[in-house]
């Protein structure tokens, strides 16, 4: 694989959600990444992309020391399993350290490797109700919306443990020292809410739904329906993208002026959600595209990779017979490879052990015993 992590090579101990995110980023980059799968495991779609499959069985011993012996040549290795596990199987962070003292071991969890939930079983939505993030998710007066698993699994979670592993890898190339990366969605998901803390303790972010400037409590920052039943996303929050939004939408008489005043938002969000029921999505484009109102189509999933826009950068493309979003971000110098498919389970058994040293009769040995398959 090209990419800038072209030379890396990383175990993944297959598992769902933001285990294989995790292993989607930094495959798409360039690292190859070989997936230790369960027997009988399916690949999943889109995440599962650009990887090598090998299907070992870590309860018997011989599965064990597969995995060791992968290890041994790697440079990093991530695990989603619940804290404890990996340490019963004799592939916790003191086995494999001893082995490879330059290996970045990642550790991917809801709650994180201790504190009182550690050992108890959640999902994202659980994650971002404790750390805070959830409770600022939809609209006034409504109970909070989860955004999907956006922010626990994959923002808090995957995308937080391939930005851990790569900032763990770069310290053991300048040190040759390996490490333990300890990456809870609990704690992540509290990271992106960053700046929502910044506006809370400057006063400027009340700590309820739907009322404040981001949270569509500001209309001009909010999806209208248009009058064909579809939506548009308005985010004219400077003072010349409001101007060009009154402008364009014809909002002239002077309650429009105090953009800032929140007590007036109510009140202004239903007049101008009656304005934009009066064109349809289409016209709305033609009229508000590419201007600085910061305006842009509410586009479904199967709408999105047509738009013009994502067509001219390639935002999404066909891998497998199935859409993926393609990889990001991009480089100037190490541009990374097409994604490939995922591979089928343990595709890449055979030739991965026989890179290790096994020989034919080794594997099958290993294949009697169900060690691999």
């Amino acid at each position: 694989m090209a990419g800038p992590l072209a030379g890396l090579k990383i175990i993944e101990m297959a598992g769902i959600g933001p285990g294989p995110f995790c292993g989607m980023m930094l495959a798409d980059h360039g690292a190859e990444v070989i997936r230790i799968d369960r027997p009988g495991a399916r690949p999943e779609p889109v995440l599962g992309r650009s990887r090598k499959s090998v299907v070992c069985n870590v309860k018997t011993p011989e599965g064990i020391e597969v995995v060791k012996k992968l290890v041994a040549e790697a440079d990093g290795f991530f695990e989603g399993l619940r804290p404890g596990v990996m340490e019963r199987l004799g592939l916790g962070p003191d086995d494999l350290l001893a082995i490879n003292p330059k290996l970045v071991y990642g550790r991917m969890t809801g709650w994180g490797q201790f504190g009182s939930y550690s050992q108890a079983a959640g999902h994202d939505i659980n994650y971002i109700a404790l750390s805070g993030a959830l409770h600022a998710y939809g609209r006034r007066g409504e109970k909070p919306t989860p955004p999907i698993n956006m922010v626990g699994d994959f923002g808090g979670g995957g995308m937080m443990l391939a930005f851990g592993m790569v900032s763990a890898l770069l310290h053991a190339a300048k040190t040759g020292e390996g490490q333990v990366i300890d990456c809870a969605m609990t704690d992540g998901s509290a990271v992106l809410m960053g700046m929502i803390w910044g506006m809370y303790g400057a006063g400027i972010w009340k700590d309820e739904r739907g009322v404040n400037l981001l949270d569509t409590g500001a209309h001009f920052y909010d999806t209208y329906e248009t009058k064909d039943g579809k939506h548009v996303s308005i985010g004219s929050i400077e003072p010349q993208f409001y101007a060009e939004l009154r402008r364009l939408a014809g909002l002239e008489d002077d309650a429009w002026d105090a953009q800032m005043d929140p007590a007036g938002w109510p009140d202004l969000k239903e007049r101008i959600a009656e304005v934009f029921k009066t064109k349809t999505r289409d016209e709305w484009d033609d009229l508000m595209a590419a201007t600085d109102v910061c305006f842009a189509p509410v586009l479904s999933m199967s709408e999105a990779p047509s738009h013009p826009h994502n067509k001219e950068r390639e935002t999404f493309v066909e891998v497998g017979g199935m859409m993926n979003p393609a990889p990001a971000p991009r480089y100037s110098k190490t541009s990374a490879d097409r994604p490939t498919a995922p591979p089928k389970t343990g595709s890449a058994t055979d030739d991965v052990l026989s890179g290790l040293g096994y020989s034919e009769s080794d594997i099958a040995a290993l294949r009697e015993k169900k060690a691999v398959a």
